[in-house]
């Protein structure tokens, strides 16, 4: 019941989006990847796996770190083994303390697919979306 009515909240949100968009929207909403966000600059791998296990099996934790420094960029993903884990997860864990710090945790949006550029960011041909010839 509660998976049709995110469905048809997703389908009023997304108006005449593409049916590509639609579907990965309704993926994400049986997914076991969480997004944690606030994280302390001391917690790591290990210690945000622990801070997850409670709930399920956790297949992976990663704290990301930024690849000059090796330092935490403060957000991490924690996969489980099962999406009802997952679910209770972030259900529990969402606003907690965690090593001093409040965490937000979500699903995890997948990275689009393709390269990255900064035409693809602003919609066009290096013209900043407004058309036409400058």
């Amino acid at each position: 019941m509660a998976f049709s009515s995110r469905v048809g909240m997703i389908v009023r949100q997304n108006g005449q989006a593409s049916l590509p968009s639609m579907l990965n929207s309704i993926r994400c909403l049986s997914s076991s990847k969480l997004f944690i966000g606030g994280l302390s600059w001391g917690t790591d791998d290990r210690s945000l796996k622990e801070a997850f296990s409670s709930f399920g099996e956790v297949v992976e934790a990663r704290v990301i770190t930024d690849r000059d420094t090796g330092r935490s960029r403060g957000f991490g993903f924690v996969n489980f083994a099962s999406d009802d884990s997952a679910s209770s997860a972030l259900s529990a864990m969402d606003g907690q303390e965690l090593n001093g710090r409040n965490i937000r945790v979500s699903y995890a949006n997948e990275r689009p697919s393709g390269p990255r550029s900064f035409n693809n960011n602003f919609g066009g041909e290096g013209n900043f979306g407004r058309g036409g010839d400058y």
